[in-house]
């Protein structure tokens, strides 16, 4: 049980950052008049001036050619480009950027802790990600665990920072030492003044390590979290709903966990000891080696024994060319067969390893629920008694409503996993096509284009999509048919040299073939004719730079040939390329 609670809390503390990111994916913007500075072709006209502290890396700071960087600025910069915006930044002293945004001279803030103060004079977004605040004291200092440890003590915060109002509403005021940054606060905290500071765990992280300040260390690495938003002046509604579309965007196209990987990623506070991740690391990697090392030498092995039979038959025959020809077809075809047997393998041990945490997950979130209900009617009895009190570092006026649903996410996150790993080992081995129904084929094509269609338009500025009147429906899985349209298109979108070439999509019947035809014609650099006859074997990709797996097209092709449907590639190099797919009606009964 111990082990099962260990883990429980691991994914925890994991899952608060995804739940309250996934809350962006479910934003939408209602359909509301432009901004005044808003153009008809789809930019502003101006440039949104964004305000950012000068130096609070890694989210946002000055770096040392003087222009602005970090997490904050790649985000906005993103959010600018999806949306069509021009920014300008302007960075320096917290304080006074908090009295730009006041004053209007700053138009949106791109980093803000949340709070029920600060709202009533700023609008905030979804929060782009969380802020854990630790405490940080000199290696000689007693240790603390909580924010109310430091009564009595000298807390140095910096001005007008979310921790100088949490701790100033907590009663700290008379104990509080200001600076004018978090760099700041750590620096007289090192030279031996006050007794211990409040700053943001990945700042004072980084520039502990920046700064070489070797005498400081958290106590605490997570004593309060806060949501860190876009915030704009009270009542600016329309440029805050511009960002936080964008914001959705980015989540929606995977933009979004790129740029938090880069500046967060690497720094986030490690979730287990060295000694157990190299424990793990090794029991997963040990028997993944092995497999792939006799993998490799089962294949070399087997390619050996039919290189020379090959030979020892061509010297013995000569004149049965057209036999040995025969039999190099056969003999690559078993080596193929080969690498998908390996590859399974591989996915069935990986999926293994995946579903052994994922099942105490779907074994204990239910308990902790039941606990949670259990345990709601003391802790309202106290919160009604005794007023608000901190629960995980948060009040728990914030987070009596917010657990149920952490909670629900969880246990709704670990099902999708499991039903993520089970499409991993139906790709391996697949036995049915997954439930089927009636689809309208022109519906399936429109869902797969709006989920492409911020890369349609940052490929090309000339897409047409065609739609058949009155086609037929078929018998088919829609999900898996979106993920053929999707992968087709976006290969079509790759193939595209410059934003000039288009991309044209029509749907149609044949009548003949009784099929529903659905065609995709790009205008891009095509395709060599040595490589059409490898198009849909596993791991082939001329894109392996860039990022490709060579998985797309042979799991598209699996689709297709589960839904009895037929997919077919003509290209020549610099004539572009048409994909043509086709899906058979269902079997008339009787």
């Amino acid at each position: 049980m111990g082990l099962m609670t260990a883990t429980c809390k691991k994914y925890l503390q994991m899952l608060c950052l995804a739940v309250t990111l996934l809350a962006l994916l479910a934003n939408s913007t209602s359909a509301e008049p432009a901004p005044a500075d808003y153009s008809e072709t789809g930019s502003y006209d101006k440039p949104v001036i964004v305000g950012g502290d000068r130096a609070y890396p890694p989210y946002e700071f000055i770096d040392k050619d003087g222009q602005p960087a970090g997490y904050n600025v790649d985000l906005t910069r993103a959010i600018a480009e999806v949306m069509g915006m021009k920014v300008e930044f302007r960075f320096g002293a917290w304080s006074d950027m908090r009295s730009g945004l006041k004053q209007g001279t700053i138009q949106i803030l791109q980093g803000i802790s949340y709070s029920d103060v600060r709202a009533d004079t700023v609008d905030f977004s979804p929060p782009h990600t969380i802020v854990h605040h630790a405490i940080f004291a000199r290696k000689d200092s007693p240790p603390v665990t909580t924010l109310e440890e430091l009564r009595g003590k000298q807390v140095i915060v910096f001005r007008d920072g979310i921790m100088h109002e949490v701790l100033s509403r907590m009663g700290f005021g008379k104990d509080l030492v200001l600076t004018p940054t978090p760099s700041e606060a750590l620096r007289l905290l090192a030279s031996g003044q006050h007794d211990y500071a409040v700053v943001a765990m990945l700042p004072g992280m980084y520039l502990i390590r920046e700064l070489r300040l070797t005498n400081l260390v958290p106590v605490s690495k997570a004593v309060i979290s806060q949501q860190y938003c876009y915030g704009v002046a009270k009542g600016n509604s329309e440029l805050l709903a511009r960002f936080n579309e964008g914001l959705a965007i980015l989540h929606k196209t995977g933009q979004y966990k790129p740029i938090y990987d880069k500046w967060l990623g690497a720094n986030d506070p490690p979730r287990v000891t060295k000694d157990t991740a190299i424990k793990y690391g090794a029991m997963i990697l040990v028997p993944l080696l092995a497999i792939l090392a006799v993998t490799v030498l089962w294949s070399r092995t087997l390619q050996i024994r039919v290189e020379a039979r090959t030979t020892e038959l061509a010297q013995e025959v000569a004149e049965r060319n057209k036999a040995l020809e025969e039999l190099r077809r056969h003999q690559d075809k078993l080596v193929q067969a080969d690498k998908l047997a390996s590859l399974g393998t591989l996915v069935s041990g990986v999926a293994h390893e995946i579903n052994n945490p994922n099942g105490l997950m779907l074994l204990d979130i239910p308990i902790l629920k039941r606990v949670h209900d259990d345990a709601e009617e003391l802790l309202e009895n106290h919160f009604h008694d005794h007023g608000d009190f901190m629960l995980g570092g948060v009040p728990y006026s914030e987070m009596r409503s917010e657990i149920p649903r952490i909670l629900e996410e969880m246990q709704d996150s670990a099902k999708r996993i499991k039903r993520i790993v089970n499409d991993l080992k139906d790709f391996a081995r697949r036995d049915d096509a997954g439930e089927k129904e009636l689809l309208d084929i022109n519906a399936t094509v429109q869902t797969a284009l709006r989920l492409v269609d911020p890369t349609i338009r940052s490929a090309t500025r000339h897409f047409s999509a065609t739609y058949g009147d009155h086609l037929p429906k078929i018998l088919g899985n829609g999900q898996r048919i979106e993920q053929v349209i999707v992968n087709l298109v976006l290969n079509a979108c790759q193939a595209l040299p410059d934003m000039e070439r288009g991309v044209f999509l029509t749907t149609g019947f044949d009548r003949e073939l009784r099929a529903v035809i659905i065609q995709i014609r790009d205008e891009g650099v095509g395709i060599a004719e040595e490589h059409l006859q490898h198009l849909f074997d596993p791991f082939f990709t001329t894109k392996r730079d860039s990022g490709g797996t060579g998985l797309g097209l042979s799991v598209s092709a699996g689709i297709v040939k589960e839904h009895g449907g037929t997919l077919l590639f003509a290209s020549a190099p610099g004539e572009g390329t048409t994909v043509t797919l086709s899906f058979p009606l269902p079997q008339r009964n009787g």
